[in-house]
């Protein structure tokens, strides 16, 4: 039996989530489709001043949004077929803006840059709830 967090709860999270992050941190979503790493994303954006809303960035690969602190970008992954799909990404400049969240990092191989902080997350016994984890990697 696996405990989880409603919608609101996960976005709390990433609110608190987004004031403990470093600038140029790079946070992972991993987790199942389905599993909220778009909603949390969403929020953690939200919380850390992006001026338009995120939506999901599976066709373009990656958006761009503008925030008090600079750039922050959102990539998703999924549809890579190869790793190697990820070499066209500008990892270089995206790594130099203030926040670089990455969905399916997996599928990018080599080319996706180590984390500062895990967001695992999956599906809960209520179809409503979520689990979370959190795991700090290296605070730069």
């Amino acid at each position: 039996m696996s405990a989880g967090l409603p919608e609101a709860g996960l976005v709390a999270c990433a609110g608190r989530l987004a004031g403990a992050l470093p600038s140029g941190a790079v946070v992972w979503l991993e987790g199942p489709l389905g599993a909220g790493k778009t909603t949390f994303a969403r929020a953690l954006l939200e919380a850390r001043g992006a001026r338009q809303p995120a939506t999901s960035p599976t066709f373009n690969l990656a958006h761009h949004h503008d925030g008090p602190r600079g750039s922050a970008y959102h990539v998703d992954l999924y549809r890579l077929n190869d790793p190697a799909e990820a070499a066209e990404l500008d990892w270089d400049g995206m790594q130099r803006g203030d926040l670089l969240l990455v969905e399916w990092p997996e599928r990018g191989g080599a080319w996706v840059p180590p984390p500062t902080m895990r967001v695992s997350l999956g599906y809960a016994d209520d179809p409503d709830e979520r689990t979370l984890r959190l795991e700090p990697e290296a605070f730069r």
